[in-house]
């Protein structure tokens, strides 16, 4: 596998996003709850996203991550118009297995933390992993 990227995938590489709780980022919103605040499949996708940009500029061409195992705790409730800031640093690295560590703190408090991993795939292979998929159920 060669590489592309601007330097190696080691421990200790860290990404951090801000993002603003708007209504479609609801527990209501995402059929989730009834409550009006930040819903926690939201703040997983956040944690993802962000555990994914840690790596994406160090990764050989042609490749990319995908996530395969996540321990979320979502600690606190974050109302619309409020600020979350999601920090994740990748804390492993064995052969394609990343794993990572992402808190996420809204104006007021940490609010949640997640222990993620994700594997380094070869795009192409797993898109043809795909289709073989989709054309399995098409076939009668």
């Amino acid at each position: 596998m060669s590489h592309d990227g601007t330097g190696p995938i080691e421990a200790g590489l860290t990404a951090e996003t801000a993002f603003t709780v708007s209504e479609a980022d609801t527990a209501a919103a995402a059929g989730s709850g009834l409550v009006a605040g930040l819903a926690t499949p939201t703040l997983l996708a956040w944690m993802e996203q962000v555990a994914f940009e840690v790596t994406r500029p160090h990764l050989p061409r042609g490749h990319t991550t995908v996530g395969t195992r996540v321990n979320l705790e979502h600690l606190a409730g974050t109302p619309t118009g409020m600020r979350v800031r999601v920090r994740a640093e990748l804390v492993a690295v064995d052969g394609r297995r990343l794993r990572f560590r992402a808190e996420a703190w809204d104006e007021v408090e940490l609010v949640g933390r997640a222990e993620h991993e994700r594997f380094i795939v070869d795009e192409e292979r797993f898109a043809r992993g795909l289709e073989r998929k989709r054309a399995a159920t098409t076939t009668s």
